[in-house]
This record gives C-alpha cells, sequence and structure tokens, in this order.
C-alpha cells in the first residue's frame, strides 16, 4: 500500500493528513497558528511560524502513523493546500523581509480606490478575472512597497522574492531549490493572467513591481521538488502537488465536471462552480478563478462569496441566548410548518454576491404577534439556502451552464433542514461526502494523480462511497418562500 502525506495550511492552524491507496485517511495532525489582528484592519502572521507549524503538524500526524503500525517509508507523494491571498517576501538569503500579509487585511483600502480612479477595474477583471478589493494579494504588496523602506529597496534592487503560502512552503521545504506556485494560487494575486496562464508583465509595470521577482506557474498536479521534511522522513519524497484551499476542496469533493460546484458552509461561506475550460466573465458580482488543473487539462470556476452565513445562527445564540446549542436549531426550525412570513437577512457586514452591497445592515421583517423565537430560528437558517440560491442564479446566468448538482461541506452541512431546503430551492441533488477535512483531501488526490497512485478522475469518483445525498422532496412552496426572500432583500432601504 502507497500512502500520500496531505498538508492543509490554514489560517487558523495546519491540518495533516495521511491518506492511502483506496482515498481513506489512516493518520491526523492538527496544530494551531497564531494570527496577529493588529489596528487599522492589519492582518499578520510570522513566516517562519507558518513553516514550523507545518512541521508540528507533520510531525504529530507521522507519530500517529507510525503509532498505527504503518511505515513512513511507505509515504511516497505529498500534496500542499493553503490559505489563499496570504503572502511572504523574502530576500535571496531566504530571509522574510516582513511578516506573513494575511488575506483577510484590510490595508489597502485606500489603494484600491486610487487603482480604481485610475480606472483599471475592467483591465484587471479582463486579464485577471477578479476585482480590485483588498482581499487580493497585490494591493496590499503595493502598500508595503509604497510604506516599509526595507521592502521598497529590495523590490527596487531585484531582491524581493515573492510568493503566496505554498511557494513559500516548497521553497523552505527545498532549501531554497524549488521556486513555483500553481495556477490557482497564482490566480488569487490580481497581476496573474488567466488567458496566458502567466504572469502579467503589463500588469506589473503598471503597478510599479516589474523588478519583483515571482515563481514559476504550473498546474496543481506537478512534480513541484523533493523534500525529506527537516529531517522528518529518512528519504525525500515529490511533492507533487500544490493548489489553494478552496480549490482543494472542490477537487477533493468532486467539482470535475462543468456545471458541478461546491459550497463551504461555514461562518461565511465560498460557492466554487466549475465552468469548464472555457474562460467565462461574470455581470453579476462573482469573479472568475482557475478551479482545478492538471498538466493535462486546465478547469475554470466562478466564485461567489456569502459573507454571513453560520454567523447568523452564532449571533441568535450568544446575542439573544434562543438556545444553547446550535444543534438545537433543525427540531426548532421544523417544529413550525413555515417561516409564519418571517425574513432575516443577514448583512451584519453587508451584502457579498451578487448583491455586493456591503453599506447594507441586517433586517429582520413580517414579524407579528403570532410569530414565535422558533420562526425566528427557522428565518435564520432559511437565509443560508436562500443566499446560496442567489449565488448559483446569478453564475447559471452569466455562463449559461446548469448546474448538475451541489456539493457541501462546512460545520452547517451536518443541519438536515438547510440541506432539504438547498436540494428543494435548487432542485438539484446536493452531496455531502461527509468529510470534514476535504481541503487535504483534494491536495491528496492531485498528488496521487500525478503520482499515478489514482489512475483517472474517474477512478477518484469511485473512491467517493459514503456520499449522503439529498434529493428534492417536490415542495411546492419552496418557490413561494423564496419569492418572499427577494421581496425582503429589495424592500429594505
Amino acid at each position: 500500500m502507497k500512502f500520500i502525506l496531505a498538508i492543509d495550511q490554514g489560517t487558523s492552524g495546519t491540518k495533516t493528513l495521511i491518506v492511502d491507496e483506496l482515498g481513506k485517511v489512516c493518520a491526523k495532525g492538527s496544530v494551531p497558528l497564531k494570527t496577529s489582528y493588529l489596528n487599522n484592519g492589519f492582518v499578520e502572521q510570522d513566516a517562519g511560524e507558518i513553516f514550523q507549524n507545518v512541521l508540528s503538524s507533520v510531525r504529530e500526524c507521522l507519530a500517529v502513523f507510525t503509532n498505527n503500525g504503518y511505515s513512513t517509508n511507505d509515504i511516497v507523494s505529498c500534496g500542499i493546500s493553503n490559505q489563499r491571498e496570504t503572502f511572504v517576501l523574502w530576500n535571496e538569503e531566504g530571509v522574510p523581509l516582513y511578516n506573513a500579509v494575511v488575506w483577510q487585511c484590510k490595508r489597502s483600502i485606500e489603494i484600491c480606490e486610487r487603482l480604481k480612479s485610475q480606472g483599471l477595474q475592467q483591465t484587471i477583471k479582463e486579464k485577471t478575472g477578479l476585482i480590485i478589493d483588498p482581499y487580493f494579494s497585490a494591493t496590499k504588496l503595493l502598500w508595503l512597497y509604497e510604506n516599509d523602506d526595507t521592502v521598497k529597496r529590495a523590490i527596487t534592487q531585484g531582491n524581493a522574492y515573492f510568493g503566496t503560502v505554498d511557494t513559500w512552503l516548497l521553497y523552505q521545504l527545498t532549501k531554497g531549490k524549488n521556486y513555483s506556485t500553481d495556477y490557482t494560487n497564482a490566480s488569487r494575486t490580481l497581476f496573474f493572467n488567466l488567458s496566458s496562464l502567466s504572469w502579467d508583465k503589463a500588469l506589473l509595470n503598471e503597478f510599479g513591481l516589474s523588478k519583483l521577482n515571482l515563481p514559476g506557474c504550473h498546474p496543481s498536479s506537478y512534480p513541484f521538488g523533493e523534500s525529506d521534511f527537516d529531517g522528518l522522513l529518512k528519504n525525500a519524497i515529490p511533492v507533487s502537488a500544490m493548489i489553494g484551499d478552496s480549490h482543494a476542496a472542490a477537487f477533493g469533493e468532486g467539482c470535475y465536471q462543468k456545471g458541478t460546484a461546491k459550497a463551504t458552509l461555514g461562518t461565511g461561506c465560498s460557492i466554487l462552480m466549475n465552468i469548464g475550460n472555457d474562460l467565462k466573465y461574470s455581470n453579476n458580482g462573482m469573479v472568475t478563478t482557475i478551479c482545478w488543473s492538471t498538466e493535462e487539462e486546465v478547469q475554470y470556476a466562478l466564485e461567489g462569496v456569502i459573507v454571513t452565513c453560520g454567523a447568523t445562527i452564532e449571533w441568535l445564540k450568544t446575542e439573544w441566548g434562543l438556545f444553547t446549542d446550535s444543534k438545537h436549531t433543525e427540531v426548532m426550525a421544523t417544529s413550525v410548518a413555515d417561516n409564519n412570513g418571517v425574513y432575516l437577512v443577514p448583512a451584519f457586514s453587508g451584502l457579498g454576491a451578487p448583491h455586493w452591497d456591503m453599506n447594507r445592515k441586517a433586517s429582520i421583517s413580517g414579524l407579528t404577534f403570532s410569530a414565535n423565537k422558533n420562526h425566528l430560528v427557522r428565518a435564520a437558517l432559511e437565509s443560508i439556502p436562500y443566499q446560496v440560491k442567489d449565488v448559483i442564479i446569478a453564475m447559471e446566468a452569466d455562463t449559461k451552464i446548469p448546474l448538475q448538482q451541489l456539493m457541501i461541506d462546512g460545520g452547517i452541512s451536518s443541519n438536515n433542514f438547510i440541506v432539504q431546503l438547498l436540494a428543494d430551492l435548487l432542485s438539484k441533488p446536493v452531496v455531502n461526502i461527509g468529510m470534514a477535512d476535504v481541503s487535504a483531501l483534494g491536495a491528496a488526490y492531485l498528488a496521487g494523480l500525478q503520482q499515478k497512485i489514482y489512475r483517472s478522475l474517474q477512478h477518484l469518483q469511485q473512491l467517493h462511497t459514503d456520499n449522503r445525498i439529498t434529493y428534492p422532496s417536490g415542495n411546492d412552496k419552496t418557490a413561494q418562500w423564496y419569492e418572499g426572500w427577494k421581496q425582503a432583500v429589495m424592500n429594505h432601504v
């Protein structure tokens, strides 16, 4: 039996899995990572700590693996998934020039406004598929260039090396021998051209970053280099896959064909829809990105971000005290026949895709004396499928590609009321593979494909034997409820 080491380096920590030829997890290690939330919306992590965090997670996982009677000599490949948009700058000695700047960081809001005033939105959208937003790497890199003398000097002298987290880890793991990234991570920087699958020199010149050193760009499933993980393994193994975490989750869940989509239902929600190998742009507030890629093919995706999902349920628990455990909400919601006309629009931090009204405030409408707390809880739960439906409708309008099925993951995917309403609203099957660490699984699958441990996408699909599929129930009231939701979103002033 051959095994694959799968690393998922996330914002809050690193999870490491060891996966066998059948796609089963044989060992796991998980180590938390410190994030510094500073004034003015600055968010940073220590670049050295990120690497040490990965090594600690791998060490913990290997200990479990050997304690279970396995041999590390049978680990033949490694795949890495990582938090997206977060980046590191370092010099030719491999020493970081600044802390890692995290995707959540808002330091570049004014720079984004400046770029918009220069009329760059359309050019950037056409080349990168993205919108001008602090979320993506380039504007925060510009902030460092304009505000940190060490960074400015290094870039000007051609001695600054840029990398998203995958690149930084590869560089460290291979002792500086390999300096590469994959298309998914590159596609989140604001200077990667989706058509040519390469760095866009014209954009880099526009940003004043033409002397910045950038990694080689490759498919997600690719021979990136070899590492023994600082001696944790007796022999070096190939790093055969690198991919951003949302894309890794889509691949792990089986979004292999055009029209398949995945929704990660957590505090917020990221929806990725595979749109095939033709590049398409959104007129409805989505970004275009790479879904996944191998050396044989590249699949594109539309992505929609919903700002508030599970956070609404948490708010009702902590601020209103309507229940003590979010698991109780399913029973509360099903104890009433419907929402009694109550709608909760969870715009606590504005409304994301496809509305993009960031000045919007949350609202509760339709309250009468006949409404009780179960109706309010039901309205909160319903807001999650309604928002997903909004995004899917927009994606279908953008691409003319009908949704085939929706894969789901994340903590909320265990709520059967939400899952059933999703299936009914979309009139499509909703598939839950029932695995928490689906990003790591996706990285393992891509690494295994590159090493021929898994023969094909069809082979991978055969490994998904534990899927829980929820089919539409034929509830004829669902369309009426959704019309009420659309009114609630529109009517708020």
